[in-house]
């Protein structure tokens, strides 16, 4: 959403300005974990019904002590401009300007059983080889997958999961026929 974007912008060059990115960065993540675990919460910031100065009352309470002050006063901002319903928005926007801005890369990675210590490093220092940042690895658990993984990096896929191979063979076989 490109209000989104151009909030978390904003949020971005104050964090900036202030030296408090990877402050802020946290507490978004506070308040996307927030939206996603409490689904009360994300009804309440974008019902129409409830008024503005109950929601400021509410973020304060909810938020206080808990993160930056900065952070604070930017969803009181929003708040009180009626933008309160993109707040889960600007704290992904966020997280995603942030990553690129640090030259940070997601990947996945997906397996049936999960990855031993040893694999894991292995394959974190082959991103780090190939993509020249700094990399986050999340793991998957597929049992489907029946060996091997999938690494998904952006929009780019590498599939050497057992069941994959076993497809190929299956095809290979039947159009030979």
């Amino acid at each position: 959403m490109i209000a989104a974007s151009r909030y978390a912008k904003s949020l971005m060059d104050l964090a900036l300005e202030s030296n408090q990115m990877d402050q802020v960065r946290n507490d978004m993540k506070v308040v996307q974990q927030l939206c996603d675990t409490n689904r009360d919460f994300s009804l309440f910031l974008k019902s129409p019904i409830i008024k503005t100065d109950k929601k400021l009352e509410v973020i304060k309470t909810i938020f206080d002590n808990k993160i930056s002050s900065l952070s604070l006063s930017f969803l009181n901002l929003i708040t009180s401009k009626n933008r309160e319903a993109f707040i889960y928005e600007i704290a992904l926007a966020f997280e995603e300007q942030f990553k690129t801005k640090k030259n940070i890369f997601s990947a996945v990675v997906t397996s049936a059983s999960g990855l031993d210590l040893t694999t894991r490093e292995k394959v974190l220092d082959l991103i780090k080889l190939q993509m020249q940042g700094e990399v986050e690895l999340l793991e998957k658990i597929d049992p489907a997958t029946i060996g091997g993984f999938i690494l998904k990096i952006g929009d780019k896929q590498i599939d050497r999961t057992v069941a994959r191979q076993l497809s190929n063979l299956k095809k290979q076989l039947t159009s030979k026929n």
